[in-house]
């Protein structure tokens, strides 16, 4: 059978248009323009290109939106006086670190140091302890992410059985504790594995909903799945192309062709989960202007 796309590109620009909407409100109301900011250290080429999209995007939201772009050799202390500058700073109701962090910096301590009703990558220890507690405040993105294109495709968590391949804290731990909540969008039943699983191909095939964030290139192979599975790629890898022009190609955490054959929906590489990060992180900067001043809608 032919899976149906889970369109990411169209389902972000749709919960861009609802911040964008929300911005405009909270303006209006209470004359707050929400403020996000990202931290940039070091020259990493494709951190570089992440937060110039998010400025972008931030922008285009009607936000004000700030980078601070501090050098790779940067101290410890110097670092630090800039979280607290962001911290203090009330036009600032957001902001993230972009990662990594060159080898010389502790990122626990600086994802500790960033205020956690700012924390709108949702990666500070008291953020995940909400999470874990069933009392979610911010979310990481990308699971958030994922969240939303279950729901607005017609594919509900709830009751089903959700197997997640990959244990990070970015993407495999925060989305296992977000779809087995006690709330709309998740009451899942959720097994957690990784490339230390016994017997991986046995879990995968159990799977009703499929979220596949390992990390390899088409490690997920078709005899890995069983029909009718909705499989979520958070996987970005590139791959040698000598055809194209740049030399490479991007493809997921999953062998797609095959994979699409026997699944009732899959997401594609790219276009798939990758623009809803943005755009869940617009919508959490959005949270956080509204939390600075109350109730407002």
């Amino acid at each position: 059978m032919a899976a149906e796309l889970i369109d990411g590109v169209r389902i972000a620009a749709e919960i861009r248009r609802e911040v964008s909407e929300g911005v405009a409100r909270l303006k209006s109301l209470r004359g707050v323009t929400p403020g996000l900011a990202a931290v940039l250290v070091g020259d990493d080429p494709a951190s570089a290109v992440y937060v110039r999209n998010k400025e972008r995007a931030a922008s285009e939201a009607g936000m004000n939106s700030k980078v601070v772009r501090l050098p790779g050799d940067i101290t410890r202390e110097r670092l630090m006086d800039e979280l607290a500058a962001l911290n203090a700073d009330d036009s600032v109701h957001g902001y993230i670190t972009q990662l990594p962090l060159p080898a010389h910096l502790d990122e626990d301590e600086v994802i500790e140091a960033i205020s956690p009703g700012k924390d709108v990558d949702g990666l500070n220890p008291y953020n995940v302890g909400r999470l874990v507690a069933g009392r979610p405040s911010f979310v990481p993105a990308t699971p958030a992410g994922i969240q939303e294109m279950l729901m607005r495709s017609g594919w509900d968590p709830e009751g089903r059985h959700v197997v997640v391949c990959g244990r990070s804290n970015i993407v495999g731990r925060p989305v296992a504790n977000l779809l087995i909540q006690r709330s709309a969008g998740a009451n899942a039943t959720v097994t957690v594995c990784h490339t230390r699983t016994r017997d991986l191909p046995e879990t995968t095939r159990r799977a009703d909903i499929l979220i596949a964030a390992i990390g390899r290139p088409r490690y997920v192979t078709a005899d890995m799945v069983s029909e009718g599975v909705v499989v979520i790629d958070v996987g970005i890898n590139r791959v040698d192309a000598p055809e194209r022009k740049r030399g490479y190609r991007l493809v997921g955490d999953v062998d797609f062709g095959p994979v699409s054959e026997k699944a009732a929906a899959i997401t594609p590489v790219p276009g798939g989960v990758g623009p809803m990060t943005i755009a869940m992180l617009l919508k959490s900067a959005l949270r956080a202007a509204a939390d600075s001043v109350g109730a407002w809608d």
